[in-house]
């Protein structure tokens, strides 16, 4: 009788055992299936619940209790670190937990910053991709200790921040993005470069907000010298630049169709009001922009306008410029007629 009792006690305590390591095997070690990767975003301050709201709601985790069990009794419920997960089918919840309290599986984020970007551009781009703040942002870019902080001998970075695809990460200090982009620039901007700034006999600053009139005012590579050799020839003739991108540096809510009204704007942006180079860069050029302000292409022009086909008609006398200009009216009529007609 004593026999047969303990062998049932034992049967039992042998089956609590085995449901006991069936259970914590379902909440640490069981895999969770999926089809494909899954990523969610960790962000500064997110709770370990509003985490667990995303890994339900994307699919990585098959039971929300079984996780969240596993997240109490490993005490990983704490601490997680910021970014871009990659989750990859079969993770368990163990797997899971322990990449988020050590960042195994973070994504770097490719993002693009285009040629021509101007400083809040670049922060409107990089808060959407990677989560920063823009105010943030755009207060280092404007903190002159700070530009001195990174080489630069400028009131801001505007001009500085090269146009480039970067290999970031989700929620990057501010600080650090910047010093990566402008790090970017001083990679581009070699020996050789610093030599013609040099020979042309020009502050640096000089050279990028040449190089940013022409990143504005064309993308057509042909043209790029040619554009940067009309505005040195109006600034020997002491002639006003009258540069569109300098105007769409002030108007606030440009890009846009320039009006009248804009070229009568008081700042000492406004190349239509005030002789000589503006006070530093309306946007950040890319490299070929730069290049071309340093080998202006020498010619005569002193006008130029766009042609309706992509690029530009230039032009050594007013008489020939409003001709051109005349030109380009009609074909842009033409060209708003034919819209309306297939509208």
């Amino acid at each position: 009788m004593k026999k047969r009792v303990k062998r049932r006690l034992v049967t039992i305590l042998l089956s609590v055992l085995a449901l006991g390591m069936f259970i914590l095997y379902q909440i640490l070690w069981a895999p969770n299936t999926f089809e494909g990767d899954r990523f969610i975003i960790v962000s500064k301050g997110e709770t370990f619940q509003s985490v667990l709201d995303s890994l339900e709601k994307s699919g990585v985790v098959r039971s929300r209790m079984l996780f969240s069990a596993a997240g109490r009794m490993l005490e990983l419920t704490t601490k997680m670190q910021i970014g871009k997960y990659r989750f990859r089918n079969g993770m368990s919840n163990k797997e899971i937990l322990e990449d988020l309290r050590y960042g195994k599986t973070i994504e770097a984020i490719m993002v693009t910053l285009p040629e021509g970007s101007r400083a809040a551009r670049q922060a409107r781009i990089l808060s959407h991709q990677l989560g920063i703040d823009t105010v943030r942002f755009m207060s280092l870019v404007t903190d002159s200790a700070f530009c001195r902080s990174v080489g630069v001998d400028a009131p801001t970075l505007e001009g500085y921040l090269m146009p480039n695809t970067y290999k970031l990460y989700w929620q990057m200090d501010e600080e650090d993005v910047i010093k990566e982009i402008v790090q970017e620039f001083w990679k581009a901007f070699n020996d050789t470069l610093r030599a013609d700034v040099a020979a042309e006999g020009m502050t640096l600053n000089e050279a990028l907000t040449i190089a940013s009139i022409v990143e504005g005012e064309t993308s057509v590579d042909s043209e790029r010298a040619v554009v940067a050799g009309v505005y040195y020839n109006r600034l020997k003739k002491n002639m006003r630049l009258q540069a569109d991108p300098t105007i769409q540096y002030i108007i606030g809510d440009g890009p846009r169709l320039l009006h009248r009204s804009d070229l009568a704007r008081t700042s000492a942006y406004n190349t239509y009001r005030h002789e000589g180079l503006p006070p530093g860069p309306v946007n950040n050029p890319g490299k070929a922009s730069i290049i071309a302000a340093l080998h202006p292409k020498k010619h005569k022009y002193l006008f130029f306008v766009a042609n309706g086909l992509g690029g530009h008609t230039f032009t050594k006398t007013y008489n020939q410029h409003l001709k051109a200009v005349n030109r380009y009216k009609k074909i842009r009529e033409e060209q708003q007629a034919i819209k309306e007609g297939q509208g």
